[in-house]
């Protein structure tokens, strides 16, 4: 068994024992003690290098969120992002949209890859909710309103806010995972399309390595060369970025096989292969060659 099979396995294994989230309908409950707590696990065992402050991060984030309306404010995070001084590697940022569940299972198996939840903001408030109230100190605990149907969330600020900065330090070859199963897999209202697409510097990026995959037995929507894919690829190519396309990584779809290893298609698995299509000469793959920022 090789080892991405091994990491596959031992991944799958692990998610028999994971129980569906409880819904929050107001600010997380303990929600200090989980972010302070998540702090000091992430600057002991995860990056020991980093030198902060959590309980500084935690009172400029408090700081921003209490005596605030819950409803139509956007949330001013940056004296809270200044605490947190952090980089990240290159050759390594994978963003994804409308892709959640398989991406956390593909970087699970797949450890080089760096998600804005392998940072510090996004390992702290990763899966949580909160409010604060206009007239009274403090987080609202019982009522907090859709943070996802609302730009203008204190929820939605924060994500907004990290994943700029994530896409603006974003340099090497990245990767973008992308649903071929469902119409505009790139979507200009997503999180990737708003806000990190436009935070991509091309000056930082050599390549941008967009993997399209569909749902093992469809609907096959969308692909390199058709539907809302194709004009991701047209604003990369305005915009002077080298880029790849490959439809069906085969990584992802051994991926897929091992948690649904009830389909059909998943026979097919072992001698089935992905032909990538590119935007220009990649240097390890050799299948079309187009001068840098040219038209096709």
């Amino acid at each position: 068994m090789s080892s991405f099979q091994t990491s596959v396995f031992g991944f799958f294994i692990s998610q028999l024992c994971i129980g569906p989230l409880r819904a929050q309908l107001g600010t997380t409950a303990n929600i200090k003690p989980i972010v302070v707590g998540r702090c000091y696990n992430y600057i002991t065992l995860v990056n020991p290098g980093l030198r902060i402050d959590c309980e500084e991060i935690w009172t400029r984030f408090e700081e921003s969120v209490v005596l605030q309306s819950p409803f139509n404010t956007t949330l001013d995070y940056h004296q809270m992002f200044h605490a947190i001084p952090q980089t990240w590697p290159c050759n390594r940022c994978l963003f994804w949209s409308k892709t959640r569940s398989l991406m956390h299972s593909y970087t699970a198996v797949e450890r080089h890859f760096w998600t804005l939840e392998d940072t510090l903001v996004g390992f702290m408030f990763n899966d949580l909710v909160w409010c604060g109230q206009e007239k009274h100190s403090g987080f609202d605990f019982s009522s907090c309103p859709p943070w996802a149907a609302s730009r203008r969330h204190p929820v939605y600020s924060l994500w907004r806010q990290a994943s700029q900065n994530f896409a603006e330090m974003a340099c090497g070859n990245i990767t973008v995972l992308l649903n071929g199963s469902i119409s505009n897999a790139f979507n200009r209202k997503s999180m990737f399309g708003s806000v990190e697409l436009d935070g991509l510097d091309p000056c930082r990026v050599d390549y941008v390595n967009i993997r399209v995959v569909t749902n093992l037995q469809g609907p096959f929507r969308e692909s390199c060369s058709k539907g809302s894919i194709a004009d991701l690829i047209q604003i990369l190519r305005s915009r002077g970025f080298r880029w790849t396309c490959t439809h069906n990584d085969e990584a992802l779809v051994t991926l897929q096989c091992v948690q649904n290893p009830e389909q059909s298609s998943c026979r097919r698995c072992a001698s089935g292969s992905t032909r990538p299509h590119v935007g220009l000469n990649h240097p390890q793959i050799r299948v079309a060659v187009k001068t840098e920022g040219g038209p096709i």
